[in-house]
């Protein structure tokens, strides 16, 4: 095993911790409509189904737009194009405030989702040029962990300034610190091709590759060849069921406690917070067992996959449970398990990205995976919206979850196989490890 710089661990820290602010911040912003539901949709008078349409104009958005952002990031790299991108959304979250009708709403949505779509693949490429294949695991848990970080202090932080402020003031707040983070990461991040490292330093990085040699920059036919592969599109399916459940929690848990359960808003606000506690810990683990699994001498795409395919199943199973239990009480415990294991689902398909490609199209491959995860969970606001106006209950929304989840987990199991990472423009070859 390389010895390991103190620049490198210096790089290496800056670049995880700037990762993980930005994405509680990402996370924070998308977390606003749906903290501030209730009262968005008395001043704009908004029916469920309106509110669910609100809620995925930012996840269709989002997902289209990452298609051409994972190219655009491996082609500019993460320092700019990330920068960019927390710039506007900070923007577009301050336009939130300031909006009067459903229109002008939805815009400020779409703005928000086009420009947050480069964070996550940003992240799997910045973890892919600065960490070694070995313990690309553990930062890739620790950067998305912010996923429900952000959620799990959400309520009681977005609810006391809503309450305390307004929800427009919230709105306001929350885009200007998003601006400083921006100013921050361009400042203080750089991307490896910015920087002459030692042989030493880069013997480190490339310990254990597969894929040391690849060209700079992309080429338009190599990102095109990643779509004949089959784990591209085993990864496009199957992380469709896992953001279909995060985002149908993220943006109708409030609401389901409010409305199904009965509780108040500021009952709501605290109590959100339990679930994202063991999706946290879900998600900090999804990296420590990729890694462990690799260590003990499983193929670096298999060690993904197995806690992918297991999470998902175990996110199933705790959600039908959930849909069904008369007591507050064991809903919260049944949604909380479904949590823990549905984003270290989540988690371990970010690290599968790390190794599934080589590193002048991480970006554009996570981009992809991104695109398929958002396409299927931008249906989550808008199914559920429909079925609580249609049955006055969460019930079946629930169970459509734990569905889809089930059936993402077979598309992980039967499709994605384990291939040397070695795209080619021309002629895709695979090679079984």
């Amino acid at each position: 095993m390389l010895q390991k710089s103190q620049r490198l661990k210096r790089i290496q820290v800056v670049a995880v911790a700037f990762l993980t602010v930005a994405g509680i911040i990402n996370y924070l912003d998308r977390s606003t409509l749906s903290i501030a539901n209730h009262l968005v949709s008395e001043e704009l008078h908004l029916s469920a189904s309106q509110m669910g349409l609100l809620l995925s104009a930012f996840s269709l958005s989002y997902a289209f737009a990452q298609l051409p952002v994972g190219a655009l990031l491996d082609r500019f790299g993460s320092r700019v194009m990330l920068g960019l991108g927390m710039l506007v959304w900070s923007i577009a979250q301050v336009m939130g405030g300031f909006i009067q009708s459903l229109n002008h709403f939805l815009f400020a949505r779409v703005v928000l989702g086009v420009a947050e779509a480069p964070l996550f693949p940003a992240g799997a490429k910045v973890v892919n040029e600065w960490f070694a294949v070995r313990e690309r695991g553990r930062p890739t848990g620790m950067f998305i962990s912010s996923s429900t970080i952000a959620p799990m202090i959400a309520p009681p932080l977005l609810t006391v300034l809503m309450l305390s402020f307004g929800w427009r003031t919230m709105f306001i707040i929350m885009g200007v610190l998003g601006i400083l983070v921006a100013v921050g990461w361009y400042m203080f991040y750089r991307n490896r091709d910015e920087l002459v490292l030692t042989e030493a330093e880069t013997a480190h990085l490339e310990e254990g590759s597969l894929n040391s040699e690849g060209p700079k920059g992309l080429s338009w036919s190599e990102w095109g060849a990643l779509f004949k592969l089959r784990n591209t599109w085993g990864m496009i399916f199957g992380f469709m069921g896992v953001i279909y459940m995060v985002w149908l929690y993220l943006t109708w848990l409030p609401g389901y406690l409010e409305k199904e359960r009965h509780l108040s808003i500021a009952h709501t606000g605290w109590l959100v917070s339990i679930p994202y506690i063991f999706g946290t810990i879900g998600m900090l683990s999804s990296g420590v067992i990729a890694d462990y699994l690799l260590k003990r001498g499983m193929a670096p795409i298999r060690s993904r996959k197995w806690p992918l395919c297991i999470g998902l199943i175990g996110a199933a199973a705790f959600t039908v449970p959930a849909a069904y239990t008369p007591s507050t009480t064991l809903a919260i415990v049944y949604v909380s398990c479904a949590m823990f294991f549905v984003n270290m689902s989540s988690g371990t398909a970010w690290a599968l990205v790390s190794v599934a490609a080589p590193r002048h199209l991480v970006a554009s491959l996570g981009s992809m995976q991104n695109f398929g995860g958002y396409l299927g969970g931008s249906f989550a606001p808008v199914i559920t919206g429909i079925v609580v106006d249609q049955t006055h209950s969460f019930v079946n929304a629930l169970l459509i979850s734990a569905g889809v989840a089930f059936a993402a987990a077979f598309v992980y199991l039967f499709v994605v196989k384990e291939v040397a990472p070695a795209p080619l423009p021309n002629a895709v070859k695979t090679q079984p490890t």
